[in-house]
C-alpha cells in the first residue's frame, strides 16, 4: 500500500495495525556523536539516519527527523535525501517533520510549502501560541497531518501551558486541547504532542480529544516511564493505538562504534516490545 495515497492519521491506523507498534525512532543526528567511521564524511549525517532507519523500520509506526539537528549543519539537502529514501523504501511509515513552526499569514504557508512540497513530510509539528491563524495554513495541504504543541516534556513548559486561562479557569494546555478537538480540526488530520513525563496531563488531555492522536515525547533519555505513558494515553477499546511515542538519543546513541545500527535495533526492539507489554496491561 503505497501511504501517498492515504492521509496521515489513516497510514498511522495502518501503520499500528501492520507494524504492531507506537514506537517512533527520532532522527536528531548530532555530528559529535557519530561513530568515528562517519566523522568527517560529507554524507555523514544521512549515511548515519538511514542505517539506523533501515535497521529499524519492521519496529516503528513513524520515523521524526528533527529539522534543526539538519539545518544547523547546512545539512537540508541531507534531510530531502533521507525522506525521499524514508518515503521510497517505507511508503507505509509516516514522516513527521519536526520542525515546531508558528507564525502567521503567508510566512505560515510558507512554512506549510517548505514541511509539505519541500522535504514532502506525513506531518509537521507546529506551535499554537499565535493562535488558529498559525495553524490554518497547513490544514489546506489535503491529507497531511499537524500535530500540535499541548503539553510539552521539558520542565520549563511548565511557565506557560500549566497557567490558568479564561474561559473557565483550566490550564493553558488543556485549552489548547479543547481548542484543537472541538474548533480547529477541520481537517480530521490534527493530533497533539504531549510530553510523557507529565503522565496525568496526558491523560486529561486523552479524556478531552477522545481518539485523536497523541505524539509522546520524553521516553528514553528524558525519562518518561514507559508503562505510565502507555496507560495514560491509552485508547480503551483500541490498546496498541493512538499514541507515537517517540524515542531518538536513546536508540540513536545505543552505541558509538561501527556496531550503531545493530545497537539501535537492539535498543528499539527492547523500547517496542516494552510498549507492547505496557498495552496489554
Amino acid at each position: 500500500m503505497n501511504s501517498r495515497s492515504n492521509t496521515f492519521n489513516q497510514q498511522l491506523q495502518s501503520a499500528w495495525a501492520s507494524q504492531g507498534s507506537m514506537l517512533c525512532v527520532g532522527f536528531d543526528p548530532d555530528p559529535k556523536r557519530l561513530p568515528p567511521s562517519l566523522q568527517g564524511n560529507p554524507e555523514g549525517i544521512y549515511e548515519f539516519c538511514r542505517e539506523i532507519a533501515d535497521a529499524t523500520a519492521d519496529l516503528v509506526c513513524a520515523f521524526k527527523p528533527q529539522f534543526a539537528y539538519f539545518a544547523s549543519q547546512r545539512a537540508e539537502a541531507q534531510l530531502e535525501k533521507l525522506i525521499k529514501h524514508l518515503k521510497d523504501k517505507y511508503p507505509h511509515i509516516p514522516v513527521i517533520l519536526d520542525s515546531k513552526r508558528g507564525d502567521i499569514g503567508s510566512t505560515a504557508d510558507h512554512y506549510a510549502l517548505e514541511a509539505f512540497d519541500r522535504y514532502d513530510a506525513d506531518a509537521v509539528t507546529v506551535n499554537p501560541y499565535m493562535g488558529f491563524d498559525t495553524i490554518e495554513p497547513y490544514l489546506k495541504h489535503a491529507g497531511k497531518g499537524v500535530i500540535v504543541l499541548c503539553r510539552t516534556s521539558n520542565p520549563g513548559g511548565s511557565d506557560l501551558q500549566f497557567l490558568n486561562v479564561a474561559p473557565n479557569g483550566e490550564p493553558l494546555y488543556l485549552h489548547v486541547a479543547k481548542l484543537a478537538a472541538q474548533q480547529w480540526n477541520s481537517s480530521g488530520q490534527i493530533s497533539l504532542v504531549v510530553g510523557a513525563t507529565f503522565p496525568e496531563e496526558i491523560a486529561k488531555v486523552r479524556a478531552i480529544v477522545g481518539d485523536m492522536p497523541l505524539l509522546i515525547p520524553g521516553i528514553g533519555a528524558q525519562g518518561g516511564d514507559i508503562d505510565a505513558t502507555v496507560n495514560a494515553g491509552k485508547i480503551s477499546d483500541k490498546p496498541g493505538a493512538g499514541m507515537i511515542i517517540n524515542s531518538s538519543r536513546a536508540i540513536l546513541y545505543a552505541s558509538s562504534g561501527a556496531d550503531f545500527a545493530g545497537a539501535a535495533r537492539a535498543a528499539a526492539l527492547t523500547t517496542r516490545d516494552a510498549l507492547r507489554a505496557a498495552a496489554k496491561k
